[in-house]
């Protein structure tokens, strides 16, 4: 993000530079605290060792869980910079469509119902065709009950959902804000273009084409102020998921990463003023760190699913290559934790009555 994007805004302006001044001063914290427990270990000299020869075999789950909902992270590529991404541009590899395919016939096998695909932005990767064969196939060839998609929308486009929008149940658009400087402040945005008049056209095609429209919201320094009620009653989704801002060592957070999202943290009880303020808005779905950080099943780009209860990503064996069934052993999901957080929900279009 550039700062020359919000002089013109001092009251932004002065949130970036106290912003800067608390990660500066979190992280000289850190680092005192691991001197003062004997020996200084840098975030990616730790990750480093863990990923070594002798890195502790990862436990093993009894009673695997069944792959009820799962979210594909196909591409990690982006044309956004949001400053507190958690799956960042690390690798540009995209599996064959066909492999792709059988992995999610895999999955549909081992019991899959609902299917989010995600990035990245998974518009992105050959014009949204990749994307759109895939949504096809999921709802045509396997018939799930729900197929979904989320991205920032910026490069969605009607011919799109003239192709595809019949075998899509839901479109969720990241919206952080409804300042445009703001969304520059953070990163959601490419250029000057307006991130807003995207979701507004989006909104409206939705409607058009018959697909449930939803808003994903992080919630972070920069707009954990803003009262968003008018505007999310105005768009009218079927779910607005709110998340607090959540660090990833690898993605985010730590020397290895590409991100560095410290300056976007907030506290719980930030997180949940900002709740309070909005506790008018009924399709508000809020998710805390403890609720996110376990309870989905996310598949990284070679379809390993990515275990988060160490704070990073630690990758199970492909689904590709030893089966859905052993891969799933090693994801961490907290199954309990997935329907306390209203994981299953009706989540198919047809089910839903909506006035189109």
């Amino acid at each position: 993000m550039k700062v020359s994007s919000v002089v013109r805004s001092p009251v932004l302006l002065l949130q970036l530079i106290l912003a800067t001044f608390q990660s500066i001063v979190a992280r000289l914290l850190n680092r005192v605290c691991n001197w003062n427990a004997g020996g200084f270990n840098s975030p990616a000299t730790a990750s480093s060792a863990l990923n070594s020869d002798s890195k502790p075999e990862r436990q093993k789950v009894d009673n695997p869980a069944t792959p009820t909902s799962v979210n594909y992270h196909f591409t990690r590529q982006c044309n956004y910079k949001c400053g507190f991404c958690f799956h960042t541009a690390k690798t540009s590899f995209v599996l064959p469509l066909e492999e792709a395919k059988r992995g999610l016939q895999l999955l549909k096998d081992a019991g899959m119902e609902k299917i989010n695909f995600s990035g990245g932005e998974p518009f992105l990767h050959n014009k949204g065709d990749y994307l759109g064969d895939l949504v096809q196939f999921c709802k045509q060839e396997l018939q799930l009950p729900s197929v979904s998609i989320v991205s920032n929308g910026s490069l969605v486009r009607e011919k799109w959902f003239q192709k595809y929008g019949e075998f899509l149940d839901i479109l969720a658009i990241s919206c952080d804000s409804f300042d445009e400087d703001t969304n520059q402040l953070i990163g959601r945005a490419q250029g000057r273009k307006s991130h807003l008049d995207s979701l507004y056209k989006i909104r409206n095609w939705c409607q058009q084409y018959k697909v449930a429209f939803k808003i994903n919201s992080v919630i972070n320094t920069f707009n954990v102020d803003e009262d968003m009620s008018a505007n999310i009653a105005q768009l009218n989704p079927v779910r607005w998921k709110v998340f607090q801002c959540l660090l990833i060592d690898g993605e985010n957070a730590g020397e290895a990463a590409l991100r560095e999202a410290e300056s976007f943290v907030i506290s719980d009880q930030q997180f949940q003023e900002f709740l309070d303020r909005h506790q008018s808005v009924a399709c508000l779905v809020p998710e805390s760190n403890e609720k996110m950080r376990n309870s989905y099943l996310i598949l990284d780009e070679y379809m390993r699913f990515l275990d988060c209860r160490e704070g990073r990503k630690d990758p199970s064996k492909s689904i590709l290559d030893v089966g859905v069934k052993e891969a799933i052993n090693f994801s961490g999901f907290d199954e309990k934790m997935f329907l306390k957080r209203g994981g299953k929900y009706v989540w198919s279009k047809a089910d839903m009555k909506l006035d189109w």
